[in-house]
């Protein structure tokens, strides 16, 4: 993960060595300007050194001359020694507007001046006067053409130095628009940094902002929050994220829990007020009463049986799973109470696999969906009628159907039944026995198994209708 602060750090960095880069350039460029005016300056004082020299060499000459002074000839030898070494400095220097053999022909006239020089205060000290004059005269000649030649040195220098101005202006031009350009890029482009620094770190923000305020208003379904560098505010971002995610699913288990308790307190309700219908109760046993008074009491027995285990299951912990097994049995008794009251009209088929009967499921979940199909499929059918049970594996789900060739239903019909938007109780498909409608069921077996669409109603009109439950092949729940 980059942090923000070493994001900052570098950028500040990167600016500064900009920063050190073209400060070095432009001190590099200064300084070859400065050292370039400076070695020029440097000739200049140089000829006009050796041409005062040169002067003050013949002058102390005809001084020792006149006084005869060894204060002359003293300062002579030190104005010698001055010249000597500037000579020495003309061969060491690169003069770029000066010719090779004219400097070397000036440097030669300084050694010639310094010769006859010498030879001069000799005559002078021996007293002869020939040669003192022959030299003497010798010395002023070399003398002026040492200041000719330097008046011609420096007019070169001077052609050559007003060469190096121009090409100084043209850089110092060139280095103001170069200046220019440098603070305009480096301007824009500091602004640019700023610009997309700070909308990759304000737009997440602007984003989780928008976010939150959307929570506080109860949208928790906003669309996730997208944020591209790999820094503190994604990290935020993603727990944000998390955090909206982990709330949504919370709310939705306290929508589904409460969905399911106030269910289950209606339905107890249901049961205390009216556990078994009185008309069922009296048709039921009406019913004994016919058949206890036609047959011996085996039948009557059985019957009470039948109508004791149906009771015994209507009465009990609604809360509670049991096995298909416990189901299907209480199922067979409501069979046989029914095949008893209707005798031929109605029939009765079971196709169940014996390996399925472990798997758990709510309590009160085949019964009513059979006593639908009868009361709403086959009860109005003079003969004929058939209710069937069938379970069964498919792959990797336990298969249970409930079937009849009563009446059917259109779609319409249909989709009303699945519609989540019926979720009360006093349903037109409520069971006379037990109060409890398919609806209940339907609901009952989504919230349990956390599985939208666990139940499948396939029906035509006059075709007869079959009801699909498709359970996880799991014993617990």
């Amino acid at each position: 993960m980059t942090r923000i602060q070493n994001k900052i750090l570098l950028y500040f960095l990167a600016f500064v060595v900009l920063f050190n880069v073209v400060s070095y350039s432009i001190y590099l460029s200064s300084s070859q300007i400065v050292s370039e005016y400076h070695g020029s300056f440097e000739r200049f004082l140089l000829f006009n050194e050796i041409t005062q020299q040169s002067t003050q060499i013949y002058e102390k000459i005809n001084a020792y001359v006149v006084e005869k002074d060894q204060v002359f000839i003293d300062e002579y030898e030190d104005i010698k020694k001055r010249l000597q070494k500037n000579n020495e400095s003309l061969a060491e220097d690169a003069m770029t507007g000066i010719n090779k053999e004219e400097l070397e022909k000036y440097q030669r006239m300084i050694k010639n001046l310094i010769f006859e020089s010498d030879v001069t205060i000799a005559a002078v000290r021996f007293g002869n006067l020939d040669q003192y004059t022959t030299h003497a005269k010798e010395v002023r000649n070399i003398s002026s053409y040492i200041l000719e030649s330097t008046l011609q040195l420096l007019n070169l220098e001077l052609a050559d130095y007003q060469m190096f101005y121009q090409e100084m202006e043209e850089r110092r031009h060139a280095f103001k628009w170069f200046t220019i350009n440098l603070f305009s890029s480096t301007l824009l482009f500091a602004i640019l940094v700023a610009v997309w620094f700070s909308r990759g770190l304000t737009r997440p923000l602007r984003s989780l902002s928008k976010a939150a305020k959307e929570i506080s208003e109860g949208n928790f379904d906003g669309p996730p929050i997208k944020v591209k560098t790999n820094d503190e505010v994604k990290v935020l971002s993603d727990s944000f994220q998390h955090m909206r995610e982990n709330i949504k699913q919370l709310i939705d288990e306290i929508k589904e829990k409460s969905e399911l308790d106030q269910l289950l307190k209606e339905l107890e309700l249901k049961h205390l007020q009216n556990q078994i219908n009185p008309h069922f109760l009296f048709n039921t046993l009406n019913t004994i009463s016919r058949t206890a008074y036609l047959e011996d009491a085996t039948v009557t027995s059985r019957l009470i049986q039948s109508v004791s285990t149906l009771l015994r299951s209507s009465l009990g912990d609604i809360n509670k799973t049991v096995t298909l097994r416990a189901e299907t049995n209480v199922v067979k008794e409501y069979f046989y109470i029914q095949q008893t009251r209707f005798a031929e009209r109605i029939s009765f088929e079971t196709h169940i696999d014996e390996s399925c009967l472990d798997v758990k499921i709510p309590s009160l979940t085949l019964q009513p969906l059979v006593e639908n199909s009868f009361i709403h499929g086959v009860e109005k059918l003079e003969e004929g009628g058939v209710i069937s049970l069938s379970i069964y594996h498919k792959h990797d789900e336990v298969i249970i159907e409930v079937g009849d060739n009563g009446i059917g239903m259109d779609e319409q019909r249909k989709q009303q039944i699945l519609s989540k938007a019926q979720t009360h109780l006093h349903e037109e498909h409520s069971g006379h026995s037990t109060g409890i409608g398919l609806r209940n069921v339907i609901k009952r077996l989504e919230l349990v198994y956390k599985k939208p669409g666990i139940l499948e109603i396939h029906s035509e009109k006059n075709k007869g209708t079959t009801i699909k439950i498709k359970l996880p092949n799991t014993i617990e729940v």
